[in-house]
């Protein structure tokens, strides 16, 4: 391996509003990718705030997301995705460029409790961990990494 860093892997994550599912996954990215993951959200007919249950949740979890905004599609980088991934919310995104595409299948917590809320939001948690170690071999921050062989 040379001694240049890698270029971040760009992630876009994709609902209708994006105002709640799209937004934790971005805001884990954030938080969980190191500088090896540039994070996108946006939807296909964005409400006009994010969600406040969101903001509460991830308020939660140490994260700001009252600083966030739903965007619309057209606000995004014209770019080719390493990966865009869909929520689960029926968009396909079919003028998005991306290497991989997934949909998580990840329910509506809009009209949830906050403790169906939460449990959303940990799984989307769990979901972005797992991707970023899928695209960048690396485990998310705030987890132990490996100790180099011979230490």
């Amino acid at each position: 391996m040379t001694g240049a860093a890698a270029a971040p892997k760009r992630v876009l994550f994709v609902c209708v509003e994006n105002s709640n599912r799209s937004q934790m996954a971005e805001a884990f990215a954030r938080m969980y990718g190191r500088g090896a993951i540039e994070p996108y959200s946006a939807g296909s007919r964005p409400a006009a705030q994010v969600n406040s249950q969101a903001i509460a949740a991830m308020r939660e979890v140490g994260y700001d997301l009252a600083r966030h905004r739903p965007k619309s599609l057209a606000e995004i980088p014209n770019i080719e995705y390493d990966a865009v991934i869909t929520m689960g919310c029926g968009d396909q995104c079919p003028f998005v460029r991306g290497a991989r595409r997934e949909d998580w299948d990840v329910p509506d917590p809009k009209t949830l409790s906050a403790e169906e809320f939460r449990a959303v939001r940990d799984r989307i948690a769990g979901k972005v961990r797992a991707l970023i170690a899928e695209l960048t071999g690396l485990p998310p921050a705030g987890e132990p990494r490996p100790a180099p062989l011979g230490a």
